[in-house]
């Protein structure tokens, strides 16, 4: 093995932890928005670009691990099956909550309400993200994907 693929090796684990802290900062910025008020026109449409690039990102991770990064691991650690298929579990329901965000959104729902749902978006997220990093981080370690970043952990 080269050095250059054991970077790229060791560096699954990495990527993951800055995808998550990058979609962490994103909602953080999406929840700032709400908690500033959108009392003018213009601070209703960058809450609205905030929230759907928030949700467009999370979306993007959750389907490029789906994707690619699970089935991988899958096929190196099968006894991980059951891990892999509760993260599946809460992306789908990550996913149903984000729904819910973006309908709030795109009907300019009031500002407690946006707040509630992100709330409910930050606690499912930030467990599942402490899960997932929790079960796979050591897996990742050793993980030989070679594939770009982007079509593995999402577009961010």
């Amino acid at each position: 093995m080269t050095d250059a693929e054991t970077t790229r090796i060791v560096a699954w684990s990495a990527e993951l932890r800055l995808v998550h802290t990058r979609i962490r900062a994103a909602l953080e910025v999406t929840r700032q928005a709400v908690r500033d008020g959108i009392s003018s026109a213009q601070v209703s449409r960058d809450l609205l670009l905030y929230c759907h690039g928030f949700c467009a990102a999370l979306d993007g991770h959750h389907q490029g691990e789906d994707r690619a990064l699970f089935p991988a691991i899958e096929a190196a650690h099968p006894e991980l099956a059951p891990v892999l298929r509760s993260l599946t579990q809460d992306h789908s329901m990550i996913s149903h909550l984000l729904q819910g965000l973006r309908e709030a959104v795109d009907r300019s729902a009031p500002p407690v309400e946006l707040d509630q749902h992100l709330e409910g978006v930050a606690a499912i997220m930030e467990n599942h993200f402490r899960y997932e990093e929790k079960q796979l981080l050591t897996v990742l370690a050793d993980l030989e994907l070679h594939a770009a970043v982007p079509d593995v952990l999402g577009p961010l």
